[in-house]
C-alpha cells in the first residue's frame, strides 16, 4: 500500500469557491444571452462551462466567429458581471478563517481560476486575496482552462510543491477533473451543484458545504496518477 502523503500547499479555484459569484455569473450569462436573443439553459450550461474560458465557451456556441469577435462577446459578458459584483460580492462562508488555519500550518496558498485578470482584479480588490496567497494562475499566463490541469500544475511549480502533495478546492466537476489529470487530491464545495455531482471521482477526499467549521486534512493519499500527457 502506497503511504499518505503530508500536504504542503493548497490551490483554490476562485470563483464558487473562495468567493460567492457564480448567482452572479449566472445572472450575467442570463442577461448577455437575453442581449443576443439566445436561450439560456442554466444549471445546464454551468455543468458544461463552469471552469473553462471564455473563448473556449464561445467557439463552441459560435464555431465559425472570428476571434475576434469571440473576445469582444466574451468582455460584454464579464463587464455585466463586475457592474453586479461589485455591488453585491461576498466571499464563501469561513474563507478566511481557512486560509488562516493553512498559514498557522505553514502551507502555500494559490488561486487557481479562469476568470480574466479585471475579475480577479476585482475580487482582491474587494477582499485582499492576493495578499493573503502565494501565487494566482490563469488563462492569462498561456494555460488552458480545466478540465486541463495546466492551471493546477503551474501553481505546484511555482510553489516547488510536488503535486501529490497539493490539495485542490473546487466548486466544478471540469475542476476536480482537471485535478484528478494533474495526480491532485480534492475538496468538492457544494456551493453551486449537489454532492452527487462529484460522486464519480476518485480524487475527491471530501465534500462540503463551505468552509464553515471545516478543519484541513492532515494527510493525503498519495495513489493518484497524474497523466503526463497534460490531456
Amino acid at each position: 500500500m502506497t503511504p499518505d502523503v503530508t500536504p504542503a500547499a493548497l490551490l483554490f479555484d476562485m470563483d464558487g469557491t473562495l468567493i460567492d459569484s457564480m448567482p452572479l455569473h449566472d445572472r450575467s450569462w442570463a442577461v448577455w444571452h437575453a442581449e443576443l436573443g439566445l436561450p439560456f439553459d442554466d444549471a445546464g450550461f454551468f455543468a458544461a462551462t463552469a471552469g473553462r474560458t471564455n473563448l473556449e465557451i464561445l467557439r463552441d456556441l459560435f464555431p465559425t466567429r472570428e476571434t475576434e469577435e469571440l473576445e469582444r462577446l466574451a468582455e460584454r459578458k464579464e463587464a455585466i458581471y463586475r457592474e453586479i459584483a461589485v455591488r453585491e460580492l461576498e466571499l464563501i462562508a469561513g474563507t478566511r478563517a481557512v486560509l488562516a488555519q493553512a498559514r498557522e500550518r505553514g502551507l502555500k496558498l494559490a488561486i487557481c481560476t479562469a476568470a480574466p485578470p479585471a475579475n480577479i482584479a476585482l475580487a482582491c480588490e474587494r477582499f485582499g486575496l492576493g495578499e493573503l496567497v502565494d501565487t494566482v494562475t490563469s488563462p492569462a499566463d498561456g494555460l488552458r482552462g480545466k478540465p486541463h490541469p495546466d492551471i493546477f500544475l503551474e501553481a505546484a511549480r511555482r510553489l516547488g510543491v510536488e503535486p501529490a502533495r497539493c490539495l485542490v478546492f473546487e466548486d466544478a466537476p471540469l475542476g476536480i477533473e482537471a485535478a484528478r489529470r494533474g495526480g491532485m487530491a480534492a475538496v468538492a464545495l457544494t456551493t453551486t451543484l449537489p454532492a452527487d455531482a462529484f460522486a464519480g471521482f476518485p480524487n475527491v477526499v471530501a465534500t462540503i458545504a463551505d468552509f464553515t467549521d471545516y478543519s484541513l486534512p492532515h494527510s493525503l493519499p498519495n495513489s493518484l496518477d497524474p497523466e503526463t500527457s497534460h490531456a
